[in-house]
Protein backbone atom coordinates (compact mmCIF):
# COMPACT_ATOMS: atom_id res chain seq x y z
CA UNK A 1 0.00 0.00 0.00
CA UNK A 2 1.23 3.49 -0.81
CA UNK A 3 2.88 5.46 1.95
CA UNK A 4 2.99 8.67 -0.07
CA UNK A 5 2.04 11.81 1.84
CA UNK A 6 -0.43 12.43 -0.98
CA UNK A 7 -0.80 11.22 -4.54
CA UNK A 8 -1.10 14.90 -5.45
CA UNK A 9 1.99 16.25 -3.63
CA UNK A 10 5.56 16.70 -4.86
CA UNK A 11 8.82 17.55 -3.13
CA UNK A 12 10.95 20.30 -4.71
CA UNK A 13 14.59 20.36 -3.60
CA UNK A 14 16.21 23.67 -4.53
CA UNK A 15 19.87 24.02 -5.54
CA UNK A 16 21.62 21.67 -3.11
CA UNK A 17 25.00 22.12 -4.76
CA UNK A 18 28.58 22.35 -3.44
CA UNK A 19 29.06 25.98 -4.49
CA UNK A 20 26.39 26.97 -1.93
CA UNK A 21 28.09 25.10 0.91
CA UNK A 22 30.60 26.59 3.39
CA UNK A 23 33.84 27.14 1.52
CA UNK A 24 32.03 27.58 -1.78
CA UNK A 25 32.03 30.85 -3.74
CA UNK A 26 28.43 31.64 -2.75
CA UNK A 27 28.24 29.92 0.62
CA UNK A 28 24.91 29.92 2.42
CA UNK A 29 24.93 30.25 6.20
CA UNK A 30 25.25 26.67 7.51
CA UNK A 31 24.26 25.41 4.07
CA UNK A 32 25.79 22.00 4.71
CA UNK A 33 23.54 21.47 7.74
CA UNK A 34 20.56 20.56 5.57
CA UNK A 35 22.30 17.88 3.52
CA UNK A 36 21.79 14.92 5.92
CA UNK A 37 18.12 15.79 6.43
CA UNK A 38 17.43 16.04 2.73
CA UNK A 39 19.25 12.78 2.11
CA UNK A 40 17.12 11.10 4.79
CA UNK A 41 13.90 12.59 3.43
CA UNK A 42 14.59 11.29 -0.06
CA UNK A 43 15.18 7.81 1.34
CA UNK A 44 11.74 7.68 2.97
CA UNK A 45 9.85 7.42 -0.31
CA UNK A 46 7.17 9.74 1.08
CA UNK A 47 6.79 11.55 -2.22
CA UNK A 48 5.71 9.97 -5.47
CA UNK A 49 7.34 12.79 -7.41
CA UNK A 50 10.56 14.60 -6.49
CA UNK A 51 12.04 17.54 -8.39
CA UNK A 52 15.58 18.84 -7.90
CA UNK A 53 16.55 22.22 -9.31
CA UNK A 54 20.14 22.90 -10.30
CA UNK A 55 21.71 26.31 -10.83
CA UNK A 56 23.51 25.91 -14.15
CA UNK A 57 25.17 29.12 -15.31
CA UNK A 58 27.34 29.65 -18.38
CA UNK A 59 30.62 31.44 -17.86
CA UNK A 60 30.23 35.22 -17.91
CA UNK A 61 26.60 35.07 -16.74
CA UNK A 62 24.94 38.48 -16.37
CA UNK A 63 24.40 37.90 -12.63
CA UNK A 64 28.13 37.54 -11.93
CA UNK A 65 29.82 40.63 -10.52
CA UNK A 66 32.87 39.80 -12.64
CA UNK A 67 30.76 40.35 -15.76
CA UNK A 68 30.40 44.06 -14.90
CA UNK A 69 33.29 46.49 -14.79
CA UNK A 70 34.10 47.96 -11.38
CA UNK A 71 31.36 46.01 -9.61
CA UNK A 72 31.64 43.85 -6.51
CA UNK A 73 29.66 40.81 -5.36
CA UNK A 74 26.38 41.64 -3.59
CA UNK A 75 26.08 45.08 -5.21
CA UNK A 76 22.74 45.73 -6.90
CA UNK A 77 22.32 47.19 -10.36
CA UNK A 78 19.30 47.97 -12.55
CA UNK A 79 18.72 45.27 -15.15
CA UNK A 80 15.72 45.15 -17.48
CA UNK A 81 13.86 47.55 -15.21
CA UNK A 82 14.41 45.56 -12.03
CA UNK A 83 17.09 45.33 -9.34
CA UNK A 84 19.70 42.64 -9.94
CA UNK A 85 21.99 41.41 -7.19
CA UNK A 86 25.47 40.67 -8.48
CA UNK A 87 26.83 37.37 -7.22
CA UNK A 88 30.23 35.75 -7.07
CA UNK A 89 30.66 33.41 -10.02
CA UNK A 90 29.01 30.16 -8.97
CA UNK A 91 27.49 26.94 -10.31
CA UNK A 92 29.25 27.29 -13.64
CA UNK A 93 28.17 24.59 -16.06
CA UNK A 94 30.34 21.50 -15.97
CA UNK A 95 32.23 22.40 -12.80
CA UNK A 96 32.19 20.25 -9.63
CA UNK A 97 30.55 23.05 -7.65
CA UNK A 98 27.55 22.99 -9.98
CA UNK A 99 26.82 19.29 -9.50
CA UNK A 100 24.05 18.09 -7.21
CA UNK A 101 25.59 17.43 -3.80
CA UNK A 102 27.42 14.07 -3.82
CA UNK A 103 26.35 13.19 -0.26
CA UNK A 104 22.73 12.81 -1.36
CA UNK A 105 21.35 9.81 -3.25
CA UNK A 106 19.38 11.57 -5.98
CA UNK A 107 17.90 8.40 -7.49
CA UNK A 108 14.35 9.17 -6.21
CA UNK A 109 14.35 12.38 -8.28
CA UNK A 110 12.31 12.11 -11.45
CA UNK A 111 13.06 15.61 -12.77
CA UNK A 112 16.29 17.60 -12.56
CA UNK A 113 15.46 21.14 -13.64
CA UNK A 114 18.48 23.19 -14.66
CA UNK A 115 17.94 26.92 -14.38
CA UNK A 116 19.97 30.07 -14.98
CA UNK A 117 21.42 28.76 -18.22
CA UNK A 118 20.44 31.83 -20.26
CA UNK A 119 23.53 34.09 -20.05
CA UNK A 120 21.30 37.20 -20.11
CA UNK A 121 18.85 36.30 -17.34
CA UNK A 122 19.12 35.21 -13.71
CA UNK A 123 16.82 32.49 -12.47
CA UNK A 124 15.94 32.09 -8.80
CA UNK A 125 12.59 30.33 -8.87
CA UNK A 126 12.03 26.79 -9.99
CA UNK A 127 8.91 27.96 -11.79
CA UNK A 128 9.90 31.14 -13.62
CA UNK A 129 13.09 32.87 -14.64
CA UNK A 130 13.75 36.41 -13.43
CA UNK A 131 12.74 39.35 -15.61
CA UNK A 132 14.58 39.29 -18.92
CA UNK A 133 14.99 41.63 -21.89
CA UNK A 134 11.35 41.15 -22.87
CA UNK A 135 10.19 42.43 -19.48
CA UNK A 136 8.55 39.11 -18.67
CA UNK A 137 9.44 36.15 -16.48
CA UNK A 138 9.48 33.09 -18.76
CA UNK A 139 8.20 29.79 -17.43
CA UNK A 140 10.66 26.98 -16.74
CA UNK A 141 7.97 24.45 -17.58
CA UNK A 142 7.83 23.08 -14.03
CA UNK A 143 4.21 24.05 -13.39
CA UNK A 144 3.06 22.19 -16.49
CA UNK A 145 5.17 19.17 -15.61
CA UNK A 146 3.57 18.99 -12.16
CA UNK A 147 0.03 19.47 -13.44
CA UNK A 148 0.53 16.77 -16.05
CA UNK A 149 1.13 14.46 -13.09
CA UNK A 150 -1.92 15.66 -11.19
CA UNK A 151 0.15 17.52 -8.58
CA UNK A 152 -1.61 20.33 -6.71
CA UNK A 153 0.57 20.61 -3.61
CA UNK A 154 4.33 21.21 -3.23
CA UNK A 155 6.82 20.92 -0.38
CA UNK A 156 9.91 23.08 -0.88
CA UNK A 157 13.36 22.79 0.72
CA UNK A 158 16.97 23.60 -0.16
CA UNK A 159 19.02 26.74 -0.79
CA UNK A 160 18.90 29.55 -0.32
CA UNK A 161 16.01 30.22 2.03
CA UNK A 162 16.01 33.97 1.32
CA UNK A 163 16.47 33.76 -2.45
CA UNK A 164 15.67 30.70 -4.57
CA UNK A 165 13.53 28.89 -1.98
CA UNK A 166 11.55 32.07 -1.30
CA UNK A 167 11.05 32.86 -4.98
CA UNK A 168 9.99 29.28 -5.69
CA UNK A 169 7.45 29.38 -2.87
CA UNK A 170 6.12 32.77 -4.00
CA UNK A 171 5.64 31.54 -7.56
CA UNK A 172 4.07 28.27 -6.42
CA UNK A 173 1.43 30.23 -4.49
CA UNK A 174 0.89 32.63 -7.38
CA UNK A 175 0.44 29.79 -9.85
CA UNK A 176 -2.04 28.08 -7.56
CA UNK A 177 -0.21 25.28 -5.76
CA UNK A 178 -0.80 24.63 -2.07
CA UNK A 179 2.67 25.40 -0.77
CA UNK A 180 4.71 24.21 2.22
CA UNK A 181 8.28 25.18 3.09
CA UNK A 182 10.35 22.78 5.20
CA UNK A 183 12.07 25.51 7.20
CA UNK A 184 14.60 23.26 8.93
CA UNK A 185 15.76 21.94 5.55
CA UNK A 186 16.55 25.42 4.25
CA UNK A 187 19.30 27.91 5.06
CA UNK A 188 19.72 31.56 4.01
CA UNK A 189 22.60 33.34 2.35
CA UNK A 190 22.65 35.39 5.55
CA UNK A 191 20.55 34.83 8.69
CA UNK A 192 19.82 38.56 8.94
CA UNK A 193 17.15 38.02 6.27
CA UNK A 194 15.21 35.38 8.21
CA UNK A 195 12.65 37.69 9.80
CA UNK A 196 11.77 39.30 6.48
CA UNK A 197 11.67 35.92 4.72
CA UNK A 198 9.36 34.41 7.31
CA UNK A 199 7.11 37.48 7.27
CA UNK A 200 6.83 37.25 3.47
CA UNK A 201 5.90 33.59 3.64
CA UNK A 202 3.31 34.29 6.32
CA UNK A 203 1.73 37.00 4.16
CA UNK A 204 1.53 34.55 1.28
CA UNK A 205 -0.03 31.95 3.61
CA UNK A 206 2.76 29.50 2.89
CA UNK A 207 2.70 26.67 5.42
CA UNK A 208 6.10 26.91 7.12
CA UNK A 209 6.76 23.62 8.85
CA UNK A 210 9.38 21.29 10.30
CA UNK A 211 10.27 18.30 8.15
CA UNK A 212 9.78 15.93 11.11
CA UNK A 213 6.04 16.52 11.00
CA UNK A 214 5.88 14.91 7.55
CA UNK A 215 5.92 11.49 9.13
CA UNK A 216 2.75 12.36 11.02
CA UNK A 217 1.02 12.91 7.66
CA UNK A 218 1.34 9.28 6.60
CA UNK A 219 -2.14 7.70 6.81
CA UNK A 220 -2.45 5.10 9.56
CA UNK A 221 -3.77 2.66 6.96
CA UNK A 222 -0.48 2.95 5.07
CA UNK A 223 1.65 1.95 8.05
CA UNK A 224 2.45 -1.64 8.93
Amino acid sequence: MSQFISEHAALIVIDVQPDFMPGGPLACHEGDAIVPGIASLLKTGLFRHVVATQDWHPRGHVSFAASHANRQPFERIPLYGHAQTLWPAHCVQGTPGAELHPAVDWSPVDLVLRKGNDPRVDSYSGFRENHGPSGTRPSTGLAGWLRDRNIFEVYVCGLARDVCVLWTAQDAVDIGFKTHVLWDLTRPVTPETDIATRARMDRLEVDVMDSRTLFDLIPISAVG
